[in-house]
């Protein structure tokens, strides 16, 4: 049977862990092993993993460490993640799994090429703080998940996120600075899409809980959407995050990179744009792209007058 790890970064989660262990511990697919990261919690949270520690001590794998901040935590986790296993999942702390959540994912991958790294991700249920239910999210994309949309925006919500050993070997081969990665989810949608398969598949696998303090959460509303799209904006504005994301990419990766049309398309990303001529002229040629028309649209003219 196809073993499957669960990448678990948890911090101050008192409130929720227990709810989410449950629903791991509830799963169809029963070969699971849980590695299990506490980023420096300060409450009841690493009490309450000792107590599933001892419960599960032949699956689960847990370390109290320092605060590192969400990022560099799932980096840490890949990098102590078991590679006999087939396939591993990222879990936040604060969701609850529905019971096929990682069936469903392996049956996806297995039909994967051998040696292909390759992810799939799914829409969430949202759930208030109490788990009453507020939506679908995100909804399916516009346009298939791909390098050149990794490169512009994110669509994988990191708590759906399973991928093979093989992904997990791509990633472990040029472990990134985290200072330059955006989100760990991120990361993985990039480099997987430029080098594997990302598959997508719309049935929710979680109730993804918005309580107010989610590293990142979900919107159902176009105009709450539409306002956090433009908050994010404005607070990275100057900043070129994008652009130093991709540059970490293409040095780790661009030597690599057998696809001359990605290899073309990252480069011109990348290149300093110091002009507005120069910046049209890129615009003209860009293959890249958001999956509104219009989040296409503004990121778009927001490259044009050189806020990103």
């Amino acid at each position: 049977m196809n073993r499957i790890q669960v990448l678990l970064s948890s911090y101050n989660g008192e409130r929720y862990i227990t709810e989410q262990l449950n629903s791991l511990s509830s799963q169809t697919q029963t070969n699971w092993t849980i590695r299990l990261r506490d980023d420096g919690s300060s409450d009841r949270t690493w009490p309450i993993i000792e107590v599933w520690q001892a419960k599960f001590a032949d699956r689960m794998f847990s370390e109290k460490a320092s605060n590192i901040g969400v990022i560099p935590s799932f980096f840490e986790l890949i990098r102590q993640a078991d590679e006999e296993s087939d396939y591993f999942c990222f879990c936040d702390q604060d969701d609850v799994w529905l019971p096929g959540k990682m069936e469903r994912a392996i049956d996806r991958l297995a039909k994967v090429e051998k040696g292909v790294p390759a992810m799939v991700f799914t829409s969430t249920q949202l759930a208030d703080i109490d788990l009453n239910l507020l939506g679908i999210w995100p909804e399916k994309p516009l346009k298939d998940p791909s390098f050149y949309n990794a490169l512009y925006q994110n669509i994988a919500v990191g708590a759906t996120v399973t991928f093979n050993r093989a992904a997990l070997q791509l990633i472990r081969s040029h472990m990134p600075d985290t200072n330059h990665v955006l989100m760990h989810d991120w990361w993985f949608y990039l480099c997987i899409s430029a080098f594997g398969e990302v598959l997508y598949d719309p049935e929710p696998s979680i109730l993804y809980r918005q309580h107010g303090s989610n590293a990142v959460g979900g919107e159902t509303s176009k105009l709450g959407k539409l306002k956090k799209k433009w908050a994010s904006f404005r607070k990275h504005r100057g900043s070129h995050k994008l652009v130093a994301q991709a540059r970490e990419f293409h040095r780790l990766y661009a030597a690599e990179l057998r696809d001359a049309d990605k290899l073309q398309q990252l480069q011109w990303f990348i290149e300093s744009r110091p002009t507005f001529a120069r910046r049209l002229g890129y615009l003209k040629r860009s293959k890249l792209y958001r999956q509104s028309a219009l989040e296409n649209f503004l990121f778009r003219f927001l490259i044009l007058i050189n806020y990103i």
